[in-house]
This record gives C-alpha cells, structure tokens and sequence, in this order.
C-alpha cells in the first residue's frame, strides 16, 4: 500500500501575523525564518517550502473570506481590491513633455488629429470602372502601377512578333563604318 501524505492545516497561526495587499495578491510574513532549527533533521529545502506552503494558505483564507465572491457559468470569480502597497520603481516618473509648437497652434484652432480610420478611408478610393480600389498617393496611385504593369506586358507581346527592317539603311549604315575606318565612326586626322 501506498504511503499517504498526511493532510495539513488550513489555519496558519505564526507569532506576528501576516499583512496582506489583495490587490497585488501579496503576502507579507515578518517572521524571520531561522536556519538553525532544532529540528536538525528536516533540510533547508523542506522548511523553506513549508514557510511558503503556509504564505500561500494564508493568503488563499484572506482571500476567500474578504473579498466578494460571484459564481458564473465560467466558475467562481473574486473581485479584487485596489491594490494598496506602491511598489517602487527603478526611476523616477518622467516628466510630462512640453507641448510643441505645433500641439499648441493645433490646440488653439481645434484641430484634432486622424484617426487610423480616417487616414486608411482617405487612402484608398473605388474605380467603378474597374471594380477595384485603387490608392489615393504613392506609387500605385490611380492604378499607375497597374498601368504599368499592362504596358510592359504589351511590350513583353510586342517584342515577340516579327519586325520588318529596311534593308537599303541597313547596308547604308554598315558600308559608312566601313569608310570612316571601321567601327566607332572615329575620325582620321590628316597631316598638313
């Protein structure tokens, strides 16, 4: 048979009670927690444990018997209060920012910035030729990269089909680098 734990108080009584701060779900416990402890036989490990097993258990009872307590379909929901300990910070709270100059023009005329929503609506615009919306600025603006995209493909079909060339001009243009010396059309300089 398999030995059983045996079952450990609910109540937690220690010499100087403990303080709580249920907004921040915290504990505090002011008793010092001794190293040499006359029971020698229980290692550190295990008596560190049982003092934050008794931290816990208490916090849990302050819990459960002060704060509200509403049972929903999702189960039972405590309602916590504000959180009264401030916890301290590593540095100070900034100071609030000066208002620039334009905040302070924007300000004395009421004028109020875009919202996300704003800005996307005036973004983009529908075509009801095409069908599709199309952006306000940019590159693609109006459909231009559209556009674009339609010319080069009819470039990219145009270069495909067969293109007449004028053989007259093109013998012309090939026997007048062969006169002025070759290629390049560089000028000879004669000597005088």
């Amino acid at each position: 048979m398999a030995t059983s734990r045996p079952k450990l108080e609910v109540a937690v009584t220690k010499p100087t009670p403990y303080t709580f701060d249920l907004g921040l779900l915290l504990a505090n416990d002011p008793n010092p927690i001794s190293t040499s402890h006359p029971d020698t036989s229980a290692p550190l490990e295990e008596r560190l444990s049982a003092v934050a097993r008794d931290g816990a258990q208490a916090l849990i009872n302050q819990l459960l018997t002060t704060t509200p307590l509403q049972s929903t379909t999702d189960g039972v929901l405590l309602t916590l209060p504000a959180p009264t300990t401030a916890l301290p910070r590593e540095k100070p709270v900034p100071a609030a920012k000066e208002p620039t100059k334009w905040e302070r023009f924007a300000a004395r005329k009421g004028i109020k910035p875009k919202t996300r929503d704003a800005r996307a609506a005036r973004a983009r615009t529908y075509d009801e030729e095409t069908g599709e919306w199309q952006s306000t600025w940019g590159h693609d603006r109006g459909g231009r990269a559209a556009d674009r995209r339609r010319a080069r493909d009819e470039d990219a079909v145009q270069k495909d089909w067969l293109v007449e060339v004028d053989e007259r001009k093109e013998r012309e243009g090939t026997e007048g680098r062969k006169k002025n010396g070759g290629g390049g059309g560089a000028k000879k300089r004669r000597k005088a």
